[in-house]
């Protein structure tokens, strides 16, 4: 398990041990349970599973983006990996959603379907730099829906302007919205696209533009 970028927050750290902790043990026990089922399964190697935290974002030095990574080799033909987020609140010092940023995220509402729409046209730039199929990746996308639950795994995205946030990032790990040769996917929201639906207080952090190193690098 690894805590990257995190102990300046003990807090945060503390909590994200914790969780990690945890999601290793429910592992090892489920591997436990298979082994005594089926040794066979383990006769070549055990399996492996590793868990890191990452710090993506920092905005008004309070809301801290959590980017969570899970590594899964079970030998099959392949490993897997799983990716989650969270914000964290420095000032009340718990996860949060994105929900005091707006002022209403209903399922197939307005606002989520706004967001759909931009994080379709931006996985769609993404999948055509890697050479996809437009035919298979309209069905691809046909997993992703306009509810919190379902659009993506999502966290507030570095800017230009110190202590803003230039839009919304949602991460897909292989299989998400792409085969798995494709890999993992990020798609970005520019906080202006998401204006209309902003409360006072994600009108406040929100500005700016994504940096071209983060871009480029993620």
């Amino acid at each position: 398990m690894y805590l990257g970028d995190m102990h300046a927050d003990s807090a945060l750290a503390a909590d994200c041990l914790a969780e990690g902790k945890k999601w290793l043990a429910d592992n090892a026990a489920e591997a436990a349970s298979e082994l005594k089922r089926d040794p066979q399964l383990f006769r070549d190697r055990g399996w492996k599973f590793s868990r890191g935290y990452g710090v993506w974002s920092v905005v008004d030095d309070r809301y801290v983006s959590v980017v969570t990574r899970d590594y899964m080799d079970t030998n099959g033909a392949h490993s897997n990996t799983d990716i989650n987020t969270f914000l964290w609140d420095q000032t009340e010092k718990n996860r949060i959603s994105i929900l005091p940023f707006f002022n209403e995220t209903a399922d197939n509402g307005e606002t989520m379907n706004a967001m759909l729409e931009a994080v379709i046209a931006s996985l769609k730039i993404e999948k055509k730099k890697r050479g996809a199929s437009e035919t298979a990746t309209a069905e691809w996308f046909k997993g992703i829906e306009p509810k919190l639950t379902r659009i993506g795994a999502v966290v507030l995205a570095p800017s230009t302007e110190a202590g803003k946030s230039s839009g919304l990032t949602f991460h897909y790990p292989p299989y998400a919205v792409g085969p798995y040769v494709e890999g993992e996917y990020v798609a970005f929201v520019p906080w202006e696209t998401l204006k209309p639906f902003l409360t006072p207080e994600g009108q406040r952090i929100f500005g700016g533009s994504r940096p071209k190193a983060d871009a480029e690098e993620r």
